[in-house]
């Protein structure tokens, strides 16, 4: 007599006892840990950048966050207010903003968390916060601008990444320009927003860019905006402290693989000169960068309407040439590479 097949052999396969064999599979609809879903960002961002086709389309999520700055400014800072008037909804401003990212940031991992596959959707906005490509691609522009097309282009493309006159720039102000920008924004635009991220998720990330927003629209030193863009700057310059020190180590530890790179000279003149800059932070990332590239950067600039004489960060040459963009842009990239591997050894050890 033959047995009888037993009913497990015939019985098909279920979800459950295909886990083993394809657990991305079984976990596909469900959020990955925080950690690689920041990886996850920072490999989207560096494979499309700022993805300008679809934002030519649809608002960009900083466009967006400007959009409501720009309206509590005009209803809230009119010409006819009071110094404390302005500094009041100043706070009362950033700190609105504040909680609404949070907010919002909360409301987005609520539902990717909840919602099969909603996860990508904040892969996408952690993604379009982040700015290591769209930076590299900027500051480039500036080295062939200037090369190929001699120092007025360089003047037009370095007045898109910096604040300064680019008309009282000569072509090693041009470089020195570009240099700084790229060192200051890898704290702004890359460092501070995977920090904040690791830190709080999306909530953190939105919390930073949107008050870095606010910085870079409400936050000078004018009439206008002294009083009331004050909390936002000042909130601003607390989210960097850490971003922007990691940010110049960062850079010190890539300087080994720059040509002529400078490590020991980085971290010494990071040290030594970062105090020299207005910005209570900006100075640890330019002042390494100029360490590791052997430059002087910072000196005295011209901004619309103001001349600002600032101190030199760096006892290198002041005299930067299109190469040296160059060189900034390989400092920049391994200092991205570093900063990737710091996220996966951070996922390592949570596995």
């Amino acid at each position: 007599m033959i047995p009888a097949k037993s009913s497990r052999l015939t019985e098909p396969p279920r979800p459950d006892n295909l886990a083993p064999m394809f657990p991305l599979f079984m976990h596909s609809a469900h959020a990955p840990e925080g950690l690689m879903l920041l990886f996850m960002a920072i490999a989207l961002d560096a494979a499309l950048g700022e993805m300008g086709p679809l934002f030519r389309i649809l608002p960009h999520p900083v466009v967006l966050i400007g959009r409501v700055i720009g309206l509590l400014d005009r209803r809230l800072n009119r010409a006819e207010r009071t110094g404390p008037e302005r500094r009041f909804r100043g706070v009362a401003v950033a700190l609105g903003l504040s909680l609404g990212a949070l907010g919002i940031g909360a409301v987005i991992i609520f539902l990717a968390r909840t919602l099969p596959h909603a996860w990508l959707f904040e892969v996408f906005v952690a993604a379009t916060l982040l700015a290591q490509r769209s930076l590299f691609e900027h500051v480039h522009d500036v080295a062939s601008a200037l090369k190929d097309s001699g120092l007025e282009a360089g003047r037009y493309a370095v007045s898109r990444i910096v604040g300064r006159d680019p008309q009282s720039l000569d072509s090693h102000g041009v470089v020195r320009a570009a240099i700084e920008s790229l060192a200051e924004n890898f704290a702004d635009g890359v460092v501070a927003p995977v920090f904040w991220y690791a830190i709080l998720g999306l909530p953190g990330l939105l919390l930073y860019k949107t008050i870095n927003t606010a910085d870079s629209m409400i936050g000078h030193l004018n009439d206008k905006y002294r009083d009331f863009g004050m909390a936002s700057a000042r909130l601003d310059d607390v989210l960097n402290l850490v971003p922007a020190r990691l940010a110049g180590l960062l850079l010190v530890l890539a300087a080994p693989f720059v040509p002529k790179g400078k490590p020991v000279k980085a971290l010494v003149t990071m040290i030594r000169d970062s105090g020299h800059h207005r910005s209570p932070n900006s100075g640890w990332p330019e002042a390494a960068a100029a360490g590791a590239l052997d430059l002087a950067l910072g000196g005295p600039r011209k901004y619309p309407g103001l001349t600002v004489d600032e101190k030199w960060l760096g006892t290198g040459r002041a005299r930067a040439e299109v190469s040296d963009i160059h060189r900034a842009l390989h400092l920049y990239t391994v200092a991205c590479l570093i900063q990737v591997g710091l996220v996966i050894g951070c996922l390592w050890l949570q596995a």
